[in-house]
């Protein structure tokens, strides 16, 4: 788990050149909240095969992390901070900040107290470099830049903490000395590399050791201060390689030491002179074999590359592996680190003739057997994005072999060109490789060296590999091995996560890619989750993020999940799914899980027997054939399913694998689904059910030949016998039969040749009207003699008669038309019905023409001979008779346009001609069109008799102009003239522009507007689109370009040869961005972004789109070819969104995306490269907040402005403050404050000029200047002076005199005001206290487990449409059954005349017409009071609840009228309270909308809310008969008295709700029946509160002692008396102590003599204070009186006490009440809030607050208020009055935040009131929000809101009786029976349809029956 510093050279330097980075969050104080909702919003991302599960993201750029799996712990280690986050969700657990600090580079580090330093210090950031893991020791070890690379030892479970403080910090018996080489361990510059891997410890040893690789950073490395001391710290303490201790348990002498004694020995340190030639870069450390079995060798890896020398073209970096050994077994000795080391290079070079090389190692993954490696080519630019990179494998016995051969050819057969010493080293210099005599190398020697070979080894040869897979911008690798594949991940330095699938022969068969962070490149360490390899982690430049290495459930289908050749991914058969091999039940099993390589042929199929079924057979089952890969079905559950849950039995023979048979009953015939119309058979798809999943499907077809004759009625029987089913035809019966039998004797057809059939023949064209006989010719007649007639329609029948055995004549045939000619069907059919036709294979038409119609002119007339048509042209065109002559001539052609009316020399040019008698065919005018002496060709295919000739012009021998001659029999001419003319090309600009194409081109020239058809061809292959000519120019847009280079440019007239000339275009390099900057804009858009990149001289037109959110794209300036702005555009909301480009039209994309589609092309183009974060626009103010600012003219004038904080980080010159059309100069820019002043006067005419300032397109007006003359000013001042100073005066004489009286009060008061005031502290610092503390204890003992005691809906309905009929306790038991609920009770003598009475009455009110005239008679009428108009409106939302779409109609026309006239006098106060019917009605229907609502997203927190307050009031003492309490939220229920309580905790013993026994904290100060409540409480937490036994049911009994117990009551004999009064008893009175043991049991009898405890008389009973007696307390002495009663307002911080502790609570409930849940958005709110907007619309209302206030009315005020103070409503809960005033004061913040109007507080003002003032603010802000979001979703259309309203009618249909609902409305009409009859009397569409008498039917029905049947009842 080694790693590099995430600021090291290869990441920092990519990460600079790459796209700009997304902004980041803000850096935030040390807490574990800010990051959540960060969290929330990075929703999951996922990308076919790949999932991003969750991300962290952080502030600052991330450097390493480190995976506890043990602990499930992920360690992220960032720029100066450090985190812990649970692996599952990466939430915060823990953070440090470790930085920035005061230091140098060029300084010790300060933990040396013998070093001073003289260069100056300054403010570092700290790059982690090492964050590795201890867990032996519980450590994490954490190295960082600063103070020369020095660590620390964290705790291992909460990185906040230091485990081990090193230097220790105070000194211990031997004090600690510390060098410098014990600090300097890792790197200590951002880019430069480190790594560290913490070792096992060695036999014998107590703790772990580090080995660290780390860059050297001393002087004479690119990384030393430049132009400062030659001071170096580095070379003698920071060897390049080194092993540390890492023993925090032993001698901290020791402590990142270098572990041996000589040191040297432990340690590579390359010589000053060399460091030049051997820059080591680090890679990663590994251990490998990680888990070595017991006496297995493990080797400690070290992957680095030795850079390449600056400014050496020939110099290459090479890429090395290093290898140390490890101690083995239990016994074994650590290895010195130059005698185990040995380094060969590694080689990734492509094969056959490719000799590339890719040289830099950039990341490192062990697998088991093979060592993956990523290597990159390094360009020209070493942080180019699209750098060549390549993936090579090496296998581990290679590097064994290689190590092996080595030392064997350096100590045993010297060989120079295999190895060497590494003498670039220190420890190299002096050893060289020779034979050692008479020496034996053991494996072991071979592999690690021994104490007599300690020389450092560097291989010659590298290891070689050829890639496996090549990919620009590479940056990290991990590897697993699932199946048969090896699955490979690759982050790349754009951000994305690349997965590719190799099969054994390392070939990629498949590849995925998910973008992690856009730009962000991907650190070049990822690792496997340790307890779950299904999720990988990996880290960008600014976030951690935890990936599913598979999202196998985006394949639907068998084939898609083997298809893909996802190793990881396989089809589970018997849960018809994609899964993870894990995840599939049975999957060890065979044929439970098929994987990828099986390959799709492998996925379960069926085949049925028969195929097809004949519908009126019977069979006996089905034989299904089932193949791939299955388990054996045999002995599980089976059927086989048709859909609509019809199934039938299944069942298999025996067990069998592959192929395996199953029998099926067909389903049963009632059951057949039906035919479609016009097919004669239906396909049925079955599917074979298993242990309920539908594992395989297959289909099979039910045929039926009888429909065929319905289908094909025209040819029954040729259809019959050709059909793909064996059917048969009977021509007796005429008709398709699948059995033979059936039909009777005479012989029948066998195939389609023998039906009886018409022979088609043509018919000559008949004129409408006429009389004829036609003739029809028939084969195969068998039936010769029978009754047939001639049918040409429906309507269109005449007789047949035989002429022989194969003609018939119709007869007397006569057809009409209106029209120029159309055709009629000719067909025979037998006499009878129904009809029966003979076969017409061939359909036979008759064409009925009418001359008269469609022939204006004499040639259209003459013409239409060709078709048959028999016309003649007399005045118009008439039937020809049979004696009239043929037809002659018609008048010469008449041409009345031409067009175009020119054309080049060449010809060609398609000239079209309009006008009359343009002849009667083309062969009139074929020969006979001209311009002047040169021939057009008319074409076939575009003439038009008589009106239009199009022809091509023919070659001109010159320039010429001519008329168009038409030459039919008699000649015509046209009145313009057609030129011939030369067109001529001279250039063309611009001549460059992008290849992506899109420039628009301008080609000059003359005579360039000539012709019909005009091409521009680009490299005479690609046109120029777009074109506009005129005549001296011709203006296209150029077409995308393959390559740079310039091209030929052709245009063409007429399809004809290029006009000469040599027009080139030149492509050139595409334009490319940068950076844009800034990154954020406000969200009404409009803010300048700078665009910066290259090439953008060509660019023409630019604009900027944003993606999802964005409005209109807005259009950009080019300002230079480096250059662009771009007014951002406006968005719908506020989140950050990618940003488009398009460049000439064409979208603008990344050339590296481009190269990087070989990764993935659809992900490729997929994100745009540049993001833009959308805030809240800017809010601002006048310094005082005032709406209006005097100004006199002539007098300078200076604004301050105060703005809000915000994130946008506006400059001055982006503001524009105007006073009028006046410009305020801005002199002042802070981030909260904008001083601007005006130098020109002002003009007085308006008197009244508004201050605006403008951000962009966001405009607001602040306050308006009101100018005033300054003469009169003046005189008004002087005035006001005179007064004051004479005021003045007099004030001074007073004050003289009452200040010496004072003095003599002051002195009395001083000593009670000290008495008061030690009082008040305490009583102050007690308040504080418990607010501190509460919320704690409040959240621990909130049991959340406990079931929610939801209502039933038909509870909740009646309980909210009826709130009168609950009793005073305000918590009806839910057994007492509503009215409504219950059967209709009347007697069975009148129930038929009452039932039908009620069923008219109900379609009555089920007619909108009559039930909104009954509504609006009710109303007129003054008795009918608002008690009434509720209930009338409650009992119709009862009695049409199954009809709520009717309901919202009437509901909506009835507000409509309320509406109106409202309107016409105070809208604002339309819905403020319930007055008519159509208010109550609309706050039932928001009951019944939002009811879903209220029990999944409100009612939880709305629970805990109640239970906080109940558990609060509970904590401290509760006055039994006053009510009142220490906690409270309601002033008049405060305690305003110390009275001391202490807890007490009870074991009780109760045979109730479930529990024995359990222990209960109750207040010594509560009377017995509190504490019996309490008891119920503890018990039956758990149970309704109606089912709970009541405090007076139940006795409470103390167990003194084993022989004594009490009956503990209220009062009793023991009873205490004061001042005349009885105080109830108390667990103090009865002494009762802490774990005091009790018992509950139910009473026989009820004691009713004291009855509730509130109602007693207060004047003979009290509980904890006695009543306020005003005319006592004069009696009693001043200081008795004062000790007695402390002021009561200092009580009042108990207020805020209780409100802290209940904040949360509170919070979470208004915030569930006004948020939108994007699973289930608030439909009915949401059609309604529309419906106002319409309404308000429609009226001209536009004042926003109007339509705020009717929103708040019509929801929060009228349904959440409602709920709110009713929790009743909604739970089976005790509401008790105390509880009941605490909710007042919340509805009442709730009703404060709704409303638009300013507070006006001050310190008279009501506590309930003030003690949320501070909230109420933020609390609007989250009403206008969610209204802002309601606003913004998608409009209901009518049938969206009815088929939801369907919906909700439906769950809760039969739960009421709608029957007595209508009985209670009936009373009601027969109240006031001739008022409405007098209503609808008087309207129109009633009188129309009756009502009135249908209303007196009702009346009738029901008059004798109803109070008769109700008294009865």
């Amino acid at each position: 788990m080694a790693r590099r510093a995430a600021g090291g050279a290869p990441l920092s330097s990519r990460a600079a050149a790459a796209s700009p980075l997304p902004p980041r969050p803000p850096f935030r104080a040390p807490s574990p909240c800010p990051l959540l909702p960060l969290l929330l919003l990075l929703g999951a991302a996922r990308a076919g095969a790949l999932e991003i599960q969750r991300r962290f993201p952080s502030p600052t750029p991330t450097n390493n992390f480190a995976l506890d799996g043990a602990a499930g712990t992920v360690y992220l280690a960032a720029v100066n901070r450090l985190y812990q986050l649970s692996g599952a969700n990466l939430s915060l657990e823990a953070e440090a900040a470790v930085g920035p600090v005061a230091d140098s580079p060029l300084c010790h580090a300060p933990q040396l107290p013998q070093a001073s330093c003289e260069h100056p210090r300054r403010l570092t950031d700290n790059y982690n470099k090492i964050l590795q893991l201890d867990p032996g020791q519980g450590l994490v070890v954490v190295c960082g830049s600063i103070y020369q690379g020095f660590c620390q030892l964290r705790r291992r479970g909460n990185i906040s903490a230091v485990a081990v403080r090193f230097p220790p910090a105070a000194p211990p018996a031997e004090p600690v000395t510390v060098f410098p080489s014990m600090l300097n361990v890792a790197a200590n510059h951002p880019n430069a590399s480190t790594v560290g891997l913490v070792l096992p410890p060695a036999a014998g040893t107590g703790g772990s050791r580090l080995l660290v690789g780390a860059t050297y950073t001393g002087y004479g490395s690119a990384f030393f201060p430049r132009n400062r001391s030659l001071e170096d710290h580095r070379f003698e303490n920071t060897p390049e390689i080194a092993i540390r201790s890492l023993d925090a348990r032993g001698d901290l002498a020791k402590l990142f030491t270098f572990d041996l004694n000589p040191s040297d020995d432990n340690i590579l340190k390359i010589k000053q002179g060399a460091k030049e030639q051997h820059k080591l870069g680090f890679v990663r450390a590994f251990l490998h074999p990680p888990d070595p079995p017991p006496g297995a060798p493990s080797y400690a890896y070290l992957a680095l590359n030795s850079e390449a020398r600056a400014g050496d073209k020939e110099s290459q970096a090479r890429s090395l592996l290093a290898r140390i050994c490890l101690p083995r077994g239990a016994g074994g000795d650590a290895k010195k680190l130059t005698e185990s080391y040995i380094q060969l290079g590694l080689q990734c070079a492509g094969g056959a003739g490719r000799g590339d090389l890719y040289s830099r190692l950039v990341s490192v993954f062990p697998a088991r057997e093979l060592l993956f490696a990523v290597f990159e080519r390094p360009q020209g630019s070493p942080a180019s994005r699209s750098t060549p990179a390549a993936l090579c494998a090496f296998r581990f016995a290679d590097v064994q072999a290689a190590i092996r051969a080595a030392r064997t050819a350096c100590f045993v057969e010297p060989a120079p060109d295999v190895v060497a010493v590494l003498d670039s080293v220190v420890q190299g210099t002096g050893p060289a490789c020779e034979r050692k005599r008479n020496i034996q190398l053991q494996p072991e020697q071979l592999d690690c060296g021994a104490a007599h070979l300690q020389h450092p080894l560097s291989i010659l040869q590298p290891l070689k590999a050829t890639p496996v897979f090549r990919a620009p911008g590479l940056s990290s690798v991990a590897v697993a091995s699932v199946s048969n594949y090896t699955v490979v991940f690759l982050g790349t330095v754009s951000g994305r996560l690349l997965k590719i699938n190799l099969n054994e022969s390392m070939q990629v068969v498949s590849r995925r890619v998910v973008t992690v962070a856009y730009g962000e490149p991907v650190h070049h360490v990822m690792q496997f989750d340790p307890a779950d390899p299904g999720y990988l982690y990996l880290m960008t430049s600014h976030q951690m993020a935890r990936v599913r290495v598979a999202a196998c459930a985006v394949h639907a289908t068998c084939g898609d999940c083997v298809g893909a050749a996802d190793a990881y991914c396989g089809w589970c058969a018997l849960e018809t799914r994609c899964t993870l091999q894990q995840d599939c039940a049975n999957y060890s099993q065979q044929h439970f899980w098929t994987s990828a390589s099986e390959g799709p042929s492998r996925c379960p199929a069926m085949t049925v027997l028969p195929a097809e079924i004949d519908v009126h057979q019977e069979y006996p089952g089905m034989i299904l054939q089932i193949s791939g890969s299955l388990p054996s079905l045999s002995g599980m559950e089976m059927a086989c399913d048709y859909g609509n849950n019809i199934r039938t039995v299944a069942r298999v023979p025996g067990p069998a694998f592959g192929h395996q048979i199953a029998y099926c009953n067909l389903l049963p015939r009632d059951q057949f689904p039906p035919f479609p119309p016009h097919q004669d058979h239906v396909i049925v798809e079955m599917s074979v059910r298993v242990n309920g999943r539908n594992i395989v499907r297959a289909n099979f077809t039910i045929y039926n030949c009888s429909r065929i004759g319905q289908v094909y009625p025209h040819t029954a029987c040729t259809s019959c016998l050709s059909a793909q089913w064996p059917c048969f035809w009977c021509t007796q019966q005429h008709a398709c039969v699948s059995n033979q039998s059936r039909c009777e004797a005479s012989p029948n057809p066998m195939s389609p040749q023998d039906c009886p059939q018409i022979l088609p023949s043509r018919l000559a064209p008949m004129p409408t009207g006429s009389l004829q006989s036609i003739p029809v010719h028939l084969a195969n007649a068998a039936f010769q003699g029978a009754a047939l007639e001639c049918s040409f329609g429906p309507e269109e029948i005449f007789e047949a008669v035989w002429v022989n055995e194969s003609t018939v004549h119709c007869n007397q045939v006569v057809l009409h038309t209106t029209q120029k000619s159309q055709m009629f069907p000719l067909s025979l059919q037998l006499k009878g019905q129904p009809a029966r036709f003979l076969d017409s294979p061939d359909p036979i038409t008759v064409e009925v023409y009418n001359c008269a119609m469609g022939s204006p002119d004499c040639s259209q007339c003459l013409g239409r001979e060709d078709l048959g048509h028999l016309c003649v042209w007399s005045d118009g065109c008439r039937l020809r008779g049979p004696l009239q002559p043929l037809p002659g001539t018609c008048p010469a052609p008449e041409i009345r346009a031409i067009e175009p009316l020119s054309g080049p020399l060449d010809g060609g040019t398609l000239l079209t001609i309009r006008g009359r008698n343009l002849g009667r065919r083309l062969s009139d005018v074929a020969h006979g069109v001209w311009i002047g002496s040169v021939a057009c060709e008319p074409l076939a295919d575009r003439y038009t008799v008589s009106e239009e000739i199009v022809c091509a012009t023919g070659p001109a021998p010159e320039a010429f102009s001519d008329v168009v001659t038409v030459n039919a029999s008699k000649e015509g001419k046209s009145r313009e003239r057609f030129s011939y003319v030369l067109p001529q090309v001279q250039f063309l600009e611009p001549d460059k522009g992008p290849k992506a194409g899109g420039t628009r081109i301008t080609i000059h020239g003359s005579d360039l507007h000539v012709g019909s058809e005009l091409q521009v061809l680009v490299n005479d292959t690609e046109p120029c689109t777009e074109l506009v000519r005129m005549d001296t120019s011709i203006t296209c847009t150029v077409p995308e370009g393959a390559l740079p280079a310039p091209v030929s440019v052709c245009v063409r007239f007429e399809r004809r040869g290029c006009v000469h000339s040599n027009l080139t275009f030149q492509y050139m390099q595409n334009p490319v961005i940068t950076a844009i900057s800034p990154r954020r804009s406000p969200v009404s858009g409009g803010r300048t972004i700078t665009v910066a990149g290259e090439r953008f001289h060509m660019v023409q037109n630019v604009s900027m789109a944003v993606h999802h959110i964005g409005r209109e794209p807005t259009l950009c300036k080019v300002l230079n070819s480096t250059l662009i702005t771009c007014p951002s555009p406006g968005a719908l909301s506020n989140a950050s969104a990618p940003v488009d480009f398009f460049i000439n039209g064409r979208a603008y994309t990344d050339e590296v995306a481009v190269a990087e589609e070989l990764l993935d092309p659809q992900e490729a183009r997929r994100g745009s490269r540049f993001r833009l974060d959308y805030l809240p626009d800017p809010q601002f103010s006048t310094a005082k907040r005032e709406k209006w600012i005097k100004h006199h003219p002539g007098e300078p004038l200076t604004l301050v402005i105060h703005k809000e904080q915000d994130s946008l980080g506006l400059e001055s010159h982006e503001y524009r403050i105007k006073i009028g059309q006046v410009a305020c100069d801005i002199q002042i820019v802070s981030d909260r404050v904008i001083h601007c002043s005006v130098n020109e006067s002002l003009g007085t005419a308006e008197g009244q000029l508004p201050i605006t300032i403008q951000v962009g397109n966001f405009n607001q007006t602040i306050a308006t200047l009101q100018l005033g003359g300054s003469e009169t000013a003046i005189i008004v001042s002087i005035v006001i002076c005179s007064v004051l100073l004479l005021l003045s005066v007099v004030a001074l004489f007073v004050f003289c005199t009452k200040s010496r009286r004072a003095e003599r009060y002051w002195q009395k008061t001083l000593l009670q005001m000290e008495e008061m005031e030690s009082q008040i502290r305490e009583e102050i610092r007690k308040g504080f206290a418990e607010l501190q503390t509460d919320m704690t204890d409040l959240t621990k003992e909130l049991n959340r487990s406990q079931g929610i005691p939801f209502l039933e809906y038909k509870h909740f309905v009646t309980r909210t449409f009826f709130p009168k009929t609950l009793n005073s306790q305000g918590s009806a038991p839910v057994q007492e059954t509503h009215p409504l609920l219950g059967e209709w009770k009347i007697p069975e003598s009148c129930r038929p005349n009452m039932e039908e009475g009620i069923s008219l009455f109900s379609s009555l009110l089920n007619n909108k017409h009559f039930l909104i005239v009954f509504v609006h008679a009710l109303e007129q009428q003054k008795d009918f009071a608002v008690r009434d108009r509720c209930s009338l409106a409650s009992l119709l939302t009862i009695a049409l609840h199954g009809k709520l779409e009717y309901y919202t109609g009437i509901m909506k026309e009835l507000l409509v009228d309320l509406i109106d006239a409202s309107a016409a006098k105070n809208p604002k106060l339309m819905l403020r309270r319930t007055e008519s019917v159509v208010e109550k009605m609309l706050t039932n229907w928001m009951s019944i909308c939002m009811y879903s609502c209220l029990r999944e997203t409100v009612g939880e927190p709305f629970f805990l809310l109640l239970c906080a307050i109940k558990q609060q009031i509970n904590k401290g003492s509760i006055d039994a008969i006053t009510g009142k309490a220490r906690y409270t939220l309601n002033e008049e229920w405060l305690l305003r008295e110390n009275i001391e309580a202490k807890p007490r905790n009870l074991n009780v013993s109760f045979q109730g709700c479930g529990m024995d026994s359990l222990s209960v904290r109750a207040m010594d100060t509560d009377t017995l029946t509190q504490v019996k409540e309490k008891i119920l409480e503890a018990f039956c937490k758990n149970v309704p509160y109606s089912q709970w036994p009541r405090a007076e049911d139940v006795d409470l009994e103390w167990f003194a002692s084993s022989t004594q117990s009490y009956i503990l009551r209220d009062l009793d004999d023991t009873s205490v008396v004061e001042d005349g009064r009885k105080k109830l008893n108390t667990l103090a009175h009865y002494k009762i102590p802490e774990g005091a043991s009790l018992a509950m049991s139910l009473t026989d009898k009820k004691d009713n003599t004291l009855g509730r405890v509130k109602d007693l008389d207060t004047e003979k009973y009290f509980h904890l204070v006695l009543p306020t007696d005003e005319l006592a307390e004069p009696k009693k002495s001043h200081r008795q009186s004062h000790r007695k009663k402390v002021l009561p307002e200092i009580y009042l911080t108990r207020l805020l006490s209780t409100k802290g502790t209940l904040q949360k609570f509170l919070d979470d409930l208004f915030k569930a009440i006004l948020s939108i849940r994007e699973d289930k958005p608030p439909l009915a709110v949401k059609y309604f809030f529309d419906f106002l907007e319409e309404q308000a619309e429609k009226r001209g209302i536009s004042d926003p607050d109007t339509l705020h206030i009717w929103k708040t009315n019509s929801l929060p005020l009228r349904f959440w208020v409602n709920i709110l103070k009713n929790p009743q409503f909604v739970f089976d809960i005790d509401k008790t009055d105390h509880i009941d005033a605490c909710l007042s004061v919340i509805a009442q913040a709730f009703i404060d935040a709704c409303s638009i109007s300013d507070l006006q507080l001050g310190k008279d003002s009501p506590t309930n009131k003030l003690l949320y003032a501070k909230e109420i603010p933020e609390y609007r802000k989250i009403v206008q929000r969610y209204y802002k979001q309601i606003h913004d979703m998608t409009p209901l259309s009518e049938q969206e809101m009815n088929a939801h309203l369907a919906e909700e009618s439906r769950k809760y249909q039969n739960e009421f009786n709608t029957n007595v609902a209508m009985t209670e409305i009936y009373k009601y009409a027969k109240r006031y029976r001739t008022q409405i009859m007098t209503a609808l009397e008087a309207n129109p569409t009633a009188r129309r349809t009756q009502l009135q008498h249908k209303f007196e039917q009702v009346v009738a029905l029901m008059e004798d029956n109803i109070y008769e049947c109700y008294s009865e009842a």
